[in-house]
């Protein structure tokens, strides 16, 4: 779920022993949690000191270090280091603590996510909070996975359809299988001693460590995409520690990877229908009148590509997989994107590809900014490590293809991408149910391709104080994206008085 489609510390309890004071939870076999005290082993980094700095190339930041044992389980085989970025509250009115935003990914720097999005705040949750984000283990600033693969996280020019053909359909197969095991043996051979300890339930824990040297009694947390399912986890590990939190773009925890992916093709076909919807209505649409009309016309031009891809300049081709990206890219950025999708297809069918890698350039950054902390972080979870061979991967396609006859064949070959990677999965897909949390606020969004909207009802079900906010509108999360006031201002009230939306309540 890339980028989509695919974003601390002050001081430790006041007044009292840390080692009374501090509290972590451990999880008992039905995945709840059951408090005790912080292990002697584990206090160092509860009461480690975080010093602030102003941040060298952007000053208006605070930077700082954070250490981390590599291993919760073995406390003393060595240490991690994650950066942390703070931007202080305004002081304009009451302060309630910290917020920590996570953009998603998995695998994308929440530091440079917030350096860029911090201004895009309400001047209330401004004042109420200091806005912070730390890399996770394993990402970005934080002792990233490093597999010197120095590749996106699909291989680029294979274009195929796999209903090419039987031949065709076996080559291009083969090849993204053989793609995914080169990842997987250069970062088991370059990255090996780190692949164990990036997974979601090691940054949940690393995440209450942060807490308390934020000095908050409580979580305070703004999570999008990948970044639901962080908060998600770390509201089933520690409960009682979760204070106002949103989980905007919501995944499902229950879904393990085969039925995750199965249904983003599924969100991504929801999506194509709507700004096909959208398109037809305009005089000026490139590709036709009519609904199916035009989906006939992105696969006709997918074929084209696939025989011929399109060559613009010296170094410039374009196959029939990129013209999906740029599509895929533009369905996750919502209707704000939608012109520039029209005349990137307007360009493809006179020759010009100059709005397209517009497009391409968005989903190529996106993916350069996860690297191998994608599959790093993503297979270590069952709802993000499909592990498919490539004879399953071909036994899939008819489903795939039902549940999205535009994107199915680009989006089932990623069942193969964690099955040759050296470490197995270590949180297994299951509902999160978070007994006794504080009112969390769950967002979704009608046509949400990236993140389908079905699992953020699913999400809000499944925590015992989920409620559910919903957008009906396009694109992938909501809150501070599209526009809209009825979100923003609602998730505002939520953040900065506590109050939560109406049951049911949607907003346009």
């Amino acid at each position: 779920m890339l980028g989509v489609c695919g974003l601390l510390l002050t001081a430790l309890y006041a007044g009292s022993p840390a080692a009374t004071r501090v509290v972590t939870r451990s999880a008992g076999a039905d995945g709840a949690a059951t408090d005790a005290a912080v292990p002697p082993e584990l206090l160092r980094y509860y009461q480690q000191e975080l010093r602030w700095e102003p941040c060298p190339d952007t000053p208006s930041f605070q930077c700082g270090t954070m250490k981390v044992p590599l291993d919760y389980a073995h406390p003393n085989a060595g240490d991690l280091l994650l950066k942390a970025l703070r931007k202080k509250a305004t002081g304009n009115g009451a302060r309630i603590g910290s917020l920590l935003v996570n953009p998603g990914g998995p695998g994308a720097s929440a530091i440079d996510s917030l350096v860029t999005t911090a201004g895009n705040f309400p001047s209330s949750v401004r004042a109420s909070y200091d806005l912070v984000a730390v890399d996770p283990r394993g990402v970005g600033h934080s002792t990233p996975v490093d597999c010197k693969t120095d590749t996106p996280t699909t291989p680029m020019g294979s274009g195929r359809r796999l209903s090419a053909g039987q031949a065709e359909t076996d080559a291009t197969v083969q090849a993204y299988d053989a793609y995914f095991r080169q990842v997987a043996d250069a970062c088991a051979q370059h990255a090996g001693w780190l692949l164990s300890h990036v997974g979601t339930l090691d940054t949940a824990r690393d995440t209450d460590v942060l807490r308390a040297l934020l000095g908050d009694d409580r979580l305070h947390y703004l999570g999008y995409s990948y970044g639901t399912y962080l908060g998600a986890t770390y509201a089933g590990l520690f409960p009682d520690r979760v204070g106002r939190m949103v989980l905007d773009g919501a995944v499902d925890p229950a879904l393990d990877g085969y039925r995750q992916f199965l249904q983003t093709a599924a969100g991504f076909q929801v999506a194509w229908k709507s700004f096909a919807a959208d398109c037809a209505a305009r005089t000026d649409c490139p590709l036709g009148r009519f609904v199916d009309e035009i989906s006939r016309r992105l696969d006709t031009l997918r074929r084209a590509l696939d025989r011929t891809p399109l060559k613009q300049g010296k170094d410039i081709t374009v196959s029939g997989d990129d013209l999906l990206s740029a599509v895929t890219t533009a369905l996750s950025a919502g209707t704000a994107a939608w012109e520039q999708l029209r005349a990137a297809f307007r360009g493809v069918l006179t020759g010009d590809t100059t709005a397209l890698q517009r497009l391409l350039g968005a989903a190529e950054d996106t993916s350069a900014s996860v690297g191998d902390a994608f599959y790093a972080v993503g297979c270590l979870s069952d709802p993000f490590a499909p592990r498919l061979n490539p004879a399953q991967t071909r036994a899939a396609q008819p489903q795939f293809l039902r549940a999205s006859p535009e994107f199915g064949e680009l989006m089932v070959k990623d069942l193969m991408q964690c099955t040759h990677w050296p470490v197995r999965p270590t949180q297994p897909a299951r509902p999160i149910t978070a007994p006794g949390a504080a009112p969390i606020l769950v967002v979704g969004t009608t046509r949400d391709p990236a993140t389908p909207y079905p699992w953020a009802q699913a999400l809000a079900r499944q925590l015992s104080s989920g409620r559910l906010l919903t957008y009906d509108g396009d694109g992938h999360a909501a809150y501070l994206i599209h526009g809209s006031t009825c979100i923003d201002t609602t998730v505002d009230r939520y953040l900065t008085q506590g109050q939560l939306p109406p049951v049911g309540k949607v907003c346009t």
